[in-house]
């Protein structure tokens, strides 16, 4: 039994992976910024959430984007981390329609913006090649968004929201 259960988790580990990335590319792509560097880190995204989703240290994904000649946060997409995973009938979806209308909704970006990734963990997290310690730009002046579940699998799920300007 525990081998379906360790093959369960898995399995929605790597689907809440690939639909956290697809979605950060499409918050990316439909807000009018270039998505070669985050093309570019796929590998580097992919491990580093894959490996703290399964260890239950990821707590959030998090896209900055903002003005390069300012530094100034102009929006902040998060992906916040539920671990409420079951076995069970292995129930799984991903909501792009809700993400595409806020993506809409929040506007195109300067051309000049620029992006990162980042992830919260949990302390103590195991090291993985390529990912340090970082800090966030202040969201003072800003309100967040809530957009409630974006992607899920058997209860393991990522809950989308945004950072925008009062």
């Amino acid at each position: 039994m525990s081998t379906v259960a360790t093959y369960s988790y898995t399995h929605s580990v790597t689907y809440v992976t690939d639909n956290i990335l697809k979605s950060l590319k499409d918050i990316i792509l439909f807000s009018g910024l270039d998505p070669e560097h985050f093309v570019d880190s796929w590998a580097s995204n992919t491990r580093a959430i894959k490996t703290w989703l399964g260890t239950g240290d990821l707590r959030r994904v998090v896209l900055e984007i903002y003005d390069p000649f300012t530094d100034k946060l102009i929006i902040r997409w998060d992906i916040d981390i539920v671990y409420g995973w079951s076995e069970g009938d292995g129930s799984f979806w991903t909501d792009t329609e809700q993400l595409k209308y806020a993506i809409k909704k929040a506007g195109l970006l300067p051309w000049q913006a620029k992006y990162k990734v980042m992830l919260d963990t949990r302390p103590g997290r195991p090291d993985v090649e390529g990912w340090g310690n970082g800090s966030y730009r202040s969201t003072e002046d800003m309100v967040k968004q809530s957009l409630g579940s974006t992607v899920e699998h058997s209860g393991l799920a990522g809950q989308a929201g945004y950072w925008r300007q009062r």
